[in-house]
């Protein structure tokens, strides 16, 4: 490592945040050129790309601009083939830091070469969205038990309905498919709401705010016991369709789904045929195997289900909370430490 470490940021970042990069480590040299990026679009928007596609004289220039540096923040216009064309020009690059938690596909994708992923160590924000996510869990969860359809149907209907019960969380069973920070944030909240929380994980290992973890092979046998299903799982081979139509079959009748993984863990058509049989009561759904999710897809118009346009970890203070991640990551690269949330290429993750 050189005595000076050039950091370049490769996407939309304010004023406030570039400083406390700096600030790290006098050893730091931060650049951003606030012309790369036309402006956010939105909250949390990490593209900053013009409403129009860069030339490909504007796309040259862009990453001229990424060249030297030794260490970039934000895999460039976020697409596999920003950061196969980053890690193939710049010979000096050793780390990118992806904002998004689930950069792992994107890096297999990249058809880097082993060469390449030896030279470029890529980590990702993971841990950062779980607070978030977890919220839009419980939400999807009581949406479910408090029948939010029904609810809602009547309230349009200018209809005062007979007294109705519900199912209270208490003393329902979570079973959370991904016991990792984002699953542990949601037990964390399921128990003290008084679920009973289950995890499923590859290796059983006790994990904190989790009554009981069982190994992914036990998933279809468990699914029995769950009022709720949340899912939280990356997208990778190994976790493609994890959730299909035998595992919802096991499920209890009516039993409430969440997904705030990625939205190739469940296979969609089953899903569909679940939600209209009533063998899932209801889904809460952030992410789905294609995006934007095809117009004419019928998850838009099933009562039984809401729709969120992956933006359930997006708030205020997601933006801090990467830095933060990345201000801690950047000191340990400086004492050559090992570095937080490195993405394993054979594992996709």
């Amino acid at each position: 490592m050189s005595a000076q470490v050039q950091v370049t940021i490769a996407v939309p970042m304010t004023e406030a945040l570039v400083e406390q990069i700096r600030l790290v480590d006098d050893r730091v040299e931060v650049v951003y050129d606030r012309e790369q990026f036309p402006g956010e679009r939105y909250l949390g928007d990490h593209h900053g790309a013009p409403a129009r596609e860069r030339t490909d004289q504007e796309r040259a220039a862009f990453f001229d601009y990424l060249a030297d540096a030794e260490i970039v923040y934000g895999i460039p216009e976020l697409q596999p083939s920003g950061l196969s064309r980053l890690v193939s020009r710049n010979e000096r690059l050793r780390w990118v830091h992806a904002v998004q938690a689930g950069a792992g596909a994107m890096v297999l994708a990249a058809d880097l070469s082993p060469h390449q992923l030896e030279r470029v160590t890529v980590t990702t924000s993971a841990g950062v969205h779980a607070s978030s996510l977890a919220e839009f869990a419980v939400f999807g969860m009581l949406a479910g038990s408090q029948d939010l359809v029904r609810l809602r149907r009547d309230q349009e209907a200018h209809v005062w309905p007979d007294r109705r019960a519900t199912r209270q969380l208490n003393g329902a069973t979570c079973l959370i498919v991904g016991a990792g920070e984002i699953g542990t944030a949601i037990a964390y909240r399921a128990r003290a709401l008084g679920m009973r929380t289950i995890g499923v994980k590859r290796t059983v290992e006790p994990v904190e705010h989790f009554d009981e973890i069982v190994s992914t092979d036990e998933l279809r046998e468990r699914a029995a016991e769950a009022d709720h299903l949340v899912v939280t799982l990356p997208g990778t081979a190994s976790t493609e369709h994890l959730v299909d139509a035998d595992v919802l079959a096991a499920c209890k009748p009516g039993v409430h789904l969440v997904n705030v993984g990625r939205g190739s863990v469940i296979d969609e058509t089953a899903l569909i045929d679940a939600l209209r049989s009533g063998q899932v009561g209801s889904a809460a759904l952030d992410v789905f195997e294609r995006e934007p999710l095809d117009a004419h897809s019928p998850l838009w118009d099933l009562p039984n289900v809401i729709v969120s346009p992956h933006t359930a970890a997006l708030d205020d203070g997601e933006e801090q909370r990467v830095a933060d991640l990345f201000c801690d990551n950047l000191r340990r690269y400086l004492a050559g430490a090992e570095l937080r949330n490195r993405v394993d290429p054979a594992e996709g993750y």
